[in-house]
């Protein structure tokens, strides 16, 4: 009996070592194409195909090696790379290690997709439609947000108030991924360590919406897609006590992804603002200087979940935000003037003390069929934006007074406003190959969109000691548009000639109601959208490029609201519910260069519109207006360099140069509203790869001056530097940045007309350090 219980015994311990012993299955990814490795494509090892979560998984390494271990048994391994056909290996035995030695993966290319230069870590890649950005991939992005981006990426402009410019063009439709999304309007709070990449694409085809002159900015959130578990954290601490901190996770199986993200900022800042302006017939100089001082704080929240079974994926896509923002604004005026013949001076002091919150949530549930034919699929989606700002505005008038001494108060404001808006977005889009080369895209899409802009104004009256509301200024101004599309488009990409031409139809109703004066405006208009995109392939690194859009640029709904704003009571920016749409027409020609390690765009551009909106400034009794009004036309157009390259294995340089000369016709208000003028920018980023882990960026932003109607912004340049550490296998790192090292930015500029002419001149501390810490598992 001992004999055979320690035989059992033995066989039971020799039983559980042989299950539990591990082997290891080995292997090269390459792509089909052109033999070269593949990096960095996640493969994993399942019991069955039908298991919702993997035995065990890795990613390949820049050589495209990888190496999975598993208790013995047999399974299925998969390889999944975005661009390729998922790779299956069946009956792999693990009884003894496997080396698979080298497997192919096929690549999904299609017509016009994207030109990139085959490296890994390129901050910025050029593609058929533009340019794509990677936010992770560029050291001065560390602690910033999605302006912070934008403000280092070739083509665009931001000014002062954080409005967008590309190619010297306002107009732009910024998406969040892929669609609509009252969310938008606060683009600070969007922090960069939830940004994906952002897709810049100067002349969409048919299949987005035909909004904007200048183009369209995707901005793509993370969501995770490795399998498994993973996450990071990242911490950004700064001069003036600013503070960013956050982090995201994500849990992939084979059914189900799950993910979300939260980021908290406080940001503070001071500035100053400094203006003259002088009314010629009435012998008037008026010197304004404003200080400045501000403090933010928001909430960042991105959350979704992807659900998969079958040849179909269910996806919830959500963005919650939360923000508070204190400002106080002390202006300081000196008016001159002569009146009847003697000269009249006046002084005041005006403190604006403002404190405004914000919140936002979009939401967004996807469906997405996969045909049995590759490349067929269906995807449908509904979601919902909403975006509520309430501010509070206290101010204190001390006339008589270059001293805001508590004393010498003698009148005091408040203004309230509550504004809501609420986006609706209804899409379904479907794609069907027609044969290896060839497919055909069609879609449908309503875009539905409220803003209720609520805005009370009211003086203190001195003998009774309570504020009286102005029925003058304050109103409830409502705003509603519907936007009902439908497009279709061919496409070709068989030989070295690829094309894609579409058409889309907008039908368009826009309803405004000012309440004050009971006034209502109603538009309605239907409008066809043509697109051509074309590339003819020279060789295997060589391409041209032509594409066309016609477009329309639709006045927003702050641009259409008629009341003013009184923060200066001197100087009032107010709406004009008359505005028309711009009509583009946009063409582009260009060269695409791609090679190992490096990739350049040439781009030759043209853009006439008809009905060019841009502000203009009116005096009207001393009192200094400026608003939004429809001139005659426009045209600019210019050339654009853009181009990466790896120069060695220490040194990568990227960057891209845009001169272009802009003609605006304001002739039907004036010909004093006609102007012209030649601007270019540039942005070059270099990269040092440094011993010891280190790693030093330098990046050089030059923007020349640019014309409006009535006059000229001059140019503004700064140079940002960033150092960064990286260790524990490039999982953590730590990142310290000098924004504007020599603190030269700075937003000036001046207008000049036959009544009139002002300058002015902004300066805000942008010269910034900041320390960030970032560890990834």
């Amino acid at each position: 009996m001992k004999s055979i219980f320690l035989s059992a015994l033995f066989g039971l311990c020799f039983s559980t070592v042989l299950m539990a012993q591990e082997n290891a299955v080995e292997g090269t990814l390459i792509d089909q194409e052109n033999q070269e490795p593949l990096a960095y494509v996640q493969v994993a090892l399942f019991k069955s195909l039908e298991d919702s979560s993997p035995v065990a998984f890795s990613d390949t390494d820049e050589s495209g090696k990888f190496s999975l271990s598993a208790p013995n048994g047999t399974y299925f391994l998969k390889a999944f790379f975005l661009g390729f056909e998922d790779l299956v290996v069946p009956d792999i035995d693990l009884s003894q290690p496997q080396d698979l030695g080298e497997l192919e993966m096929v690549s999904e290319s299609a017509a016009l997709e994207e030109v990139v230069v085959q490296t890994t870590k390129m901050p910025v890649r050029s593609t058929m439609e533009g340019i794509t950005v990677t936010p992770e991939n560029n050291l001065a992005n560390a602690g910033g947000t999605l302006l912070d981006i934008l403000r280092n990426t070739p083509s665009i402009s931001v000014s002062e108030d954080g409005s967008i410019s590309l190619r010297g063009s306002t107009g732009t439709n910024i998406l969040i991924n892929g669609r609509n999304s009252s969310l938008t309007r606060n683009l600070d709070q969007l922090p960069a360590s939830a940004i994906e990449e952002i897709k810049i694409i100067n002349n969409p085809n048919a299949r987005f919406d035909a909004e904007a002159e200048g183009g369209v900015i995707d901005i793509i959130l993370k969501k995770g897609q490795d399998f498994g578990t993973h996450g990071s954290l990242e911490g950004t601490y700064g001069t003036r006590n600013r503070s960013n901190i956050g982090g995201s996770i994500n849990h992939r199986g084979k059914k189900w992804n799950v993910y979300g993200g939260y980021n908290y900022r406080d940001w503070k800042n001071v500035g100053e603002r400094t203006s003259v302006r002088e009314i010629f017939d009435r012998n008037e100089i008026l010197d304004q200087s404003t200080r400045s001082s501000s403090r933010r704080t928001g909430h960042n929240v991105n959350y979704g979940a992807d659900y998969y079974f079958g040849n179909n994926v269910i996806s919830y896509e959500g963005v919650y935000q939360y923000g508070i923002n204190y400002q106080t604004n002390t202006l300081f005026a000196e008016l001159d003037r002569i009146i009847d013949g003697e000269p009249d001076s006046f002084d005041y002091v005006r403190r604006n003390t403002e404190d405004e919150s914000d919140q936002g949530i979009d939401n967004a549930l996807i469906f997405e069929h996969s045909f049995k034919e590759k490349g067929h699929t269906l995807r449908a989606l509904v979601s919902q934006s909403y975006t509520n700002q309430f501010k509070t505005q206290n101010i204190d008038i001390f006339r008589n007074t270059l001293n805001p001494d508590p004393s010498n108060l003698n009148g005091q404001e408040r203004a309230f406003t509550d504004e809501v808006r609420n986006t609706f977005i209804f899409q379904a889009d479907y794609i069907k190959p027609l044969d290896e080369n060839r497919k055909i895209e069609a879609g449908l899409k309503s875009n539905l969109r409220k803003f209720d802009n609520d805005y009370s104004y009211a003086r203190l009256d001195e003998q009774s000691q309570e504020f009286v509301e102005d029925p003058a200024v304050s109103n409830v101004f409502l705003y509603e548009d519907q936007i009902h599309a439908g497009y279709f488009i061919y496409s070709n990409a068989g030989g070295k000639f690829e094309y894609t031409v579409g058409l889309r139809g907008e039908m368009t109703f826009v309803d405004t109601y000012l309440a004050n004066t009971d006034e209502r405006g109603a538009q309605e208009y239907f409008n066809f959208f043509p697109s051509v995109q074309t590339m003819y392939n020279l060789n295997d690194n060589h391409s041209l490029k032509f594409t066309y859009s016609r477009r329309i640029d639709r006045p927003t709904a702050w641009r259409l609201n008629p009341f003013p704003d009184i923060t200066d009571s001197l100087n009032v920016r107010r709406g004009n519910p008359n505005l028309q749409p711009e009509m583009i027409d946009s063409f582009e020609f260009g060269h695409l260069a791609n090679f190992d390690k490096s990739s350049f765009a040439t781009n030759i551009f043209y853009r006439h519109t008809e009905g060019q909106l841009d502000y203009i400034t009116i005096i009207e009794d001393g009192v200094s207006y400026s608003q939004p009004d429809n001139l005659l036309s426009s045209s600019s157009y210019g050339v654009e360099f853009v181009g990466v390259s790896e120069v060695n294995n220490w040194y990568t340089l990227n960057g891209g140069v845009t001169l272009f000369r802009i003609s605006v016709d304001g002739s039907n208000i004036g010909e004093e509203f006609t102007n012209s003028g030649f601007s270019w920018n540039t942005k070059l980023t270099q990269d040092f790869k440094l011993p010891y882990g280190f790693n030093f960026q330098l990046v050089g932003n030059y923007e020349s001056p640019e014309i409006e109607a009535q006059g000229r912004d001059l140019s503004q340049y700064y140079v940002d530097a960033s150092l960064q550490k990286s260790f524990m296998e490039n999982r953590g790192s730590v990142t310290l940045s000098i924004r504007d090292v020599f603190d030269t930015r700075r937003w000036a500029g001046f207008a000049s007309t036959n009544t009139f002419s002002q300058d002015f001149y902004s300066k805000r501390e942008t010269r910034i350090a900041l320390i960030s810490a970032r560890y990834s598992f």
